[in-house]
């Protein structure tokens, strides 16, 4: 097995701080030689976990991080998303038909563009915070 890599990156707990991770997420996926359109998933996919840790996991408190890892291993990128909320863990995910119909608010679709758009997801909470980890294959799994 090829040697990991690991590269981190610490966010301020504010809305739009996502972008530097779902960007480098991209530029990562595109040196693996993702396609375009699993790139498009991914970066989808970390700023939603990014987002859900600012907002959910640290309740945008300033002085909070979130905390971004990368492990590129031969043919796969996990990308861990942690934040320092207590006691999260997974989160409900969203009633879809009742979002459709219009009869609950439009938010909260972020869990299901996660599960939805990696290979592999999981949720923990942890004495640190919560953390997310997605795993996106070079290569359909087996």
């Amino acid at each position: 097995m090829a040697a990991q890599n690991k590269l981190e990156l610490h966010l301020p707990s504010r809305l739009g701080a996502e972008k530097a991770a779902m960007d480098f997420a991209a530029e990562v996926a595109r040196k693996m030689n993702f396609p375009p359109d699993r790139v498009e998933d991914l970066k989808t996919a970390v700023a939603e976990a990014c987002i859900n840790a600012i907002e959910h996991g640290n309740k945008l408190h300033a002085t909070t991080r979130v905390g971004v890892t990368f492990t590129v291993d031969a043919g796969r990128l996990e990308v861990a998303v942690q934040d320092q909320g207590r006691g999260v863990g997974k989160p409900t995910p969203p009633e879809i038909e009742s979002r459709i119909e219009g009869k609950t608010p439009a938010r909260g679709w972020g869990i299901f563009l996660i599960e939805n758009l990696m290979d592999e997801v999981s949720f923990e909470a942890t004495a640190d915070g919560n953390v997310v980890k997605m795993i996106i294959y070079l290569e359909e799994p087996e």
